[in-house]
Parts: C-alpha cells; structure tokens; sequence
C-alpha cells in the first residue's frame, strides 16, 4: 500500500506544479499601437523560449516565455528599440536565446557545419560513383 501511495504522489508531482500566478499584463495581451506590437510580434519570433527550447517566445505557453512576452511589450511600450531588447535579454539569458545566433568566432563552426557537411557529402558521392565507372 505504501508504494502504490509513493507511486501516486511522484505520478501526482507534475500536476501540482503548475504556478497559481497571474501571467504579467502583457503576456497575452497585444500593444494599443499597432507599429509597436509588429515591432514586438517580429521580436517574439526570433526568441526562444528557455523551457519549450524548440518554440519561439510567441508560440509557446509556458510561463517563463509569458513573462518574456511582456518584458517585450512593456519595453517596446516604453520606446526602446527591438534590437536593445534584443541585446539585453542575450545578456541576460545567452546567446542561446536568440534563433538567430551572432556570427563570432565562437559560432564559426555552428554556421560553417552546413557547408562543410554539403562538401563533405560531394566528396564521397564522387569516390562512391566515380569508382564504378
């Protein structure tokens, strides 16, 4: 009996840690301007959120990429630039927040991989079809 109660609690667990919190005003609401929530929607786009890890700010539910969304909102409501934003949530959270990565040497090999992957696959498809003529 105890382990079936053990199993139900850690089966439980997941349920139960769901925030009560209220989302930030600007997590799902859109901007009254109109230039300004474009500006915001195009910035959400190329966020990713830290929990989905495969989804943009913009699409995603979780609770941290609400709070992004209206880190987002309320400082482009407030004037800032998009691209400050930008550079101040890649201070905060890494580069790794950003779909869209900087071109740096530390990232070289992150945008250098396709093309030298596609030469790569070149070379052995001319060894491996060029030997059976």
């Amino acid at each position: 009996m105890k382990r079936f109660l053990l199993a139900l609690a850690l089966l439980a667990a997941p349920a139960l840690a769901d925030t009560d919190l209220a989302q930030p005003r600007w997590a799902n609401e859109q901007l009254p301007d109109p230039r300004q929530e474009a500006a915001a929607q195009d910035l959400m786009g190329s966020l990713r959120c830290l929990v989905c890890q495969g989804q943009s700010i913009a699409d995603s539910d979780a609770d941290l990429a609400g709070s992004m969304r209206a880190m987002v909102r309320t400082r482009i409501a407030a004037g800032e630039r998009p691209q400050a934003i930008r550079a101040w949530l890649i201070a905060r959270y890494g580069n790794w927040v950003s779909f869209t990565p900087a071109v740096e040497p530390l990232t070289w090999p992150l945008w250098a991989a396709p093309v030298i992957l596609l030469l790569a696959g070149l070379w052995l498809a001319r060894g491996r079809f060029g030997s059976r003529r």
